[in-house]
């Protein structure tokens, strides 16, 4: 079965976001004293929803600390995309438009509940027809949720769409879903993506075409 849409990751893949987001959570980790590295950022806390990223290093606190905890995080993070601390990769926009030159269906699959924003910021909104945020499923990475519900809105099977992600736990979640997965392994990462069907360091790497009739 040829494929018929691409499921984007937001963060990492479309909008380099990560400097944003380590900041927001160092600040906030840092006040409740808790120490926060790019390890810990990797290892605890990239892809996965705010609630349980938080919960993964405030191991401490009750379950009403870390909610509002998540939520000041959310709020650093937010002030520092409404000044458009961020930008967009130039290979995704490229791709993006590739994509849309030959007629595939476009989503954009995020654990973050900014994902409209960012995109709105980044003038990218109007590139998908479908936007799946954290909010807006139940379960979060690795669960396969907000990859299903994004291929459901497209109107496609898991067989007829690509996800691409950067964070193993998207990666995780992407397979157990059933999809097909581009893992986008940046060359700051210190770990690698398993599971994932092609690997690639940029996605100017891609051969959209031959992808496409796999």
């Amino acid at each position: 079965m040829s494929i018929k849409g691409i499921i984007f990751d937001l963060d990492g893949v479309l909008v380099d976001t990560v400097p944003a987001h380590f900041s927001a959570w160092q600040r906030m980790f840092n006040e409740y004293g808790y120490e926060f590295g790019k390890r810990e950022y990797r290892r605890l806390v990239d892809g996965k929803p705010r609630f349980e990223g938080a919960r993964a290093v405030m191991v401490k606190h009750s379950d009403a600390d870390i909610k509002e905890a998540a939520n000041k995080k959310n709020e650093y993070y937010a002030e520092m995309i409404e000044r458009g601390d961020f930008r967009v990769f130039d290979a995704a926009l490229t791709l993006v438009r590739q994509c849309q030159e030959m007629g595939l269906k476009l989503a954009t699959a995020s654990s973050s509940a900014n994902v409209r924003t960012v995109l709105e910021k980044a003038d990218l909104l109007q590139a998908f027809s479908v936007v799946v945020g954290g909010d807006d499923v139940q379960n979060g990475k690795p669960s396969p949720d907000i990859f299903l519900a994004a291929s459901d809105g497209l109107g496609l099977s898991v067989d007829e769409c690509i996800v691409i992600e950067d964070s193993s736990s998207g990666v995780q979640a992407a397979k157990s879903g059933g999809f097909m997965c581009i893992g986008l392994l940046h060359v700051d990462h210190a770990e690698e993506l398993p599971g994932a069907d092609i690997v690639v360091s940029s996605l100017a790497e891609l051969d959209l075409g031959q992808l496409i009739e796999r």
